[in-house]
């Protein structure tokens, strides 16, 4: 018995709307685009750092994808002009999580 089953046994009278079931599938409302995303790896002050950029939707959705980004990856970083800054060199994992959501990545740099 799932949650959504003891509350209609508390509250059988209620009515369930569609953005309350929905509400857990964020990944399904980030906007798709055809040009790739590009996936960088610089050094800054001698530390390694990995540069997402080249999204063309609205904002709210990149910094969405950054949040799930640097909790799946359990590391910090941050978003500045339009761009994700992860830290440390995870351009594998990043790569292999952005396909899975239906994105096309590209490579840049070594």
């Amino acid at each position: 018995m799932d949650l959504q089953d003891q509350l209609k046994s508390l509250f059988p009278e209620h009515e369930t709307s569609e953005t309350e079931e929905k509400s857990g599938d964020d990944s399904s409302s980030i906007w798709m685009q055809d040009d790739p995303i590009l996936c960088k790896y610089e050094k800054r002050k001698g530390k390694p750092i990995t540069i997402i950029d080249g999204y063309t939707g609205a904002t709210e959705d990149f910094k969405k994808l950054a949040k799930e980004l640097k909790q799946t990856l359990s590391v910090g970083g941050s978003f500045k002009d339009d761009k994700i800054i992860i830290q440390g060199d995870y351009r594998d994992k990043i790569m292999a999580i952005l396909k899975d959501k239906g994105f096309n990545v590209k490579r840049v740099g070594g």
